[in-house]
């Protein structure tokens, strides 16, 4: 029976130390995560996806769906990125009109705030008003848009968050 208590005590204790190295690990983690700087280049994607990631993560309170939908409008007015803004809005605008669950999270951002503005009020004037009860979208731009985006989505009834950039 004592043989048996020290091998319990043991391996609980190095089941504690090994979840504490776990927790410092994650600790570091969300620390490097959060200094991602906001990117200058605004044709690159990862840069930019890593700065946004950051900012939807801290504003996730009230979701109770699985994970965000995160969507980053293409600044570019080449034939490329014109081609990528249509294809996402048309996605986006097929998601609105099937309709959102509520507890989802739907986070837009990009590096032009107007395009993204722009964006957000296309891809939502089909939805139905009050069809985005308890649905969060997150607009994360600069000040002068956010009245342009929370007008065309107050009669959805989503809860608008503003993040600016």
């Amino acid at each position: 029976m004592r043989k048996f208590l020290i091998a319990a005590t043991f391996a609980l204790a190095g089941s504690l130390a090994l979840s504490a190295c776990n927790k410092q690990e994650d600790n570091q983690q969300t620390t490097q995560q959060a200094t991602a700087p906001k990117p200058t280049n605004p044709n690159d994607a990862q840069a930019w996806n890593a700065y946004l990631s950051q900012i939807v993560q801290n504003n996730m309170q009230g979701m109770t769906a699985e994970r965000p939908y995160a969507y980053l409008v293409p600044a570019g007015d080449d034939d490329d990125a014109k081609a990528k803004y249509d294809r996402q809005l048309q996605n986006v605008q097929d998601t609105i009109a099937r309709g959102v669950l509520p507890g989802n999270l739907l986070a837009f951002a990009g590096p032009n705030s107007a395009k993204t503005a722009g964006f957000v009020i296309a891809a939502f004037q089909g939805a139905k008003p009050g069809s985005f009860k308890d649905v969060i979208v997150l607009f994360i731009g600069d000040q002068a848009d956010k009245d342009r985006v929370t007008a065309a989505l107050q009669p959805t009834g989503a809860t608008v968050r503003f993040v600016a950039m």
